[in-house]
């Protein structure tokens, strides 16, 4: 299913400043390619050649991650002109020019295949996240990311949700309490698990519970649970559980979890769940196809 974009573009993916962190990586993915220096390139290409290539979507998707792509050809060689012609989150029909490389042909060689391998991904969970929006399509309700991300790769993976009309969740362990079953097993119940976090973060932490089924729900909500996700139920038991929950307190908020697809998603989203948080945006997506094509000299 080809979207034409989402047309949600957040402060994180309208405005990017390429930080150490990010550099970091770009620099390792370069790294663990070029190795000790591209052989073939440096054998059949004169240090002096100059050439022009462009980006080009080989598929339809939604676009993510330029801003990224092209900070591999500058980390490469400064000297390269990267020309943008498409817009992040946008959708980019077969055959679309997304930008214009111009520079030294070994340069533009080097930094080819780290730039696409960012490029594809990115756009693949991009795509991804805004079939499942639209899957949506009249419900108020978000469709949110995971931590199920690659390892290294989080920012840029969130980022593609974002930039694919989705949501982030969480961003790590660190800024949000999320009390899962292992927790609650660990500790001998949702009520003790609920106290223990309340007196072991700050007061601007909310506090969620994972629960799967109807007796949990009861036991989050009498802990003073702040949010409440419910995790691998049926659409009946969750539409039952919305119903237990907004009679109780109408502003604890309800996420749907686990075992998400496009083909129930909708169904999902017609209980009354305020989130819905899809691990397969990010662990699930298939690479968009793209390629990076010289003119000929």
């Amino acid at each position: 299913m080809f979207s034409e974009g989402c047309g949600k573009i957040n402060k994180m993916t309208m405005t990017i400043n390429i930080n150490t962190h990010i550099d970091e990586v770009l620099l390792n993915a370069l790294k663990e390619d070029l190795g000790n220096g591209d052989v073939t390139t440096s054998s059949l290409i004169r240090i002096e050649d100059v050439s022009e290539a462009i980006l080009i979507a080989k598929g339809d998707l939604v676009l993510a991650g330029v801003p990224f792509a092209e900070r591999v050809f500058q980390l490469v060689d400064s000297s390269l002109k990267f020309i943008t012609l498409k817009r992040e989150g946008s959708g980019v029909r077969a055959g679309s020019v997304i930008a214009r490389i111009k520079g030294k042909t070994r340069s533009l060689l080097i930094a080819e295949r780290t730039a696409l391998n960012i490029l594809q991904r990115m756009s693949g969970i991009a795509t991804l996240t805004c079939n499942y929006v639209k899957a949506v399509k009249g419900f108020k309700v978000k469709i949110a990311d995971t931590r199920k991300t690659a390892p290294g790769l989080r920012f840029f993976d969130k980022y593609a949700v974002s930039a694919g009309g989705g949501h982030n969740h969480r961003y790590g362990l660190y800024d949000g309490v999320l009390i899962k079953d292992n927790h609650i097993a660990a500790v001998g119940g949702i009520d003790k698990a609920v106290r223990l976090a309340r007196s072991g973060v700050h007061h601007l932490l909310k506090v969620e519970v994972e629960v799967g089924n109807i007796s949990e729900v009861n036991e989050a909500l009498k802990a003073g649970a702040d949010s409440i996700m419910l995790d691998n139920m049926s659409s009946e038991n969750m539409k039952k559980a919305v119903n237990v929950i907004r009679t109780h307190d109408p502003d604890v908020i309800i996420e749907a979890s686990g075992n998400i697809t496009l083909e129930n998603i909708r169904e999902i989203a017609g209980t009354g769940v305020d989130i819905i948080s899809v691990g397969a945006l990010t662990h699930s997506a298939h690479a968009a196809d793209l390629s990076l094509e010289f003119k000929p000299a």
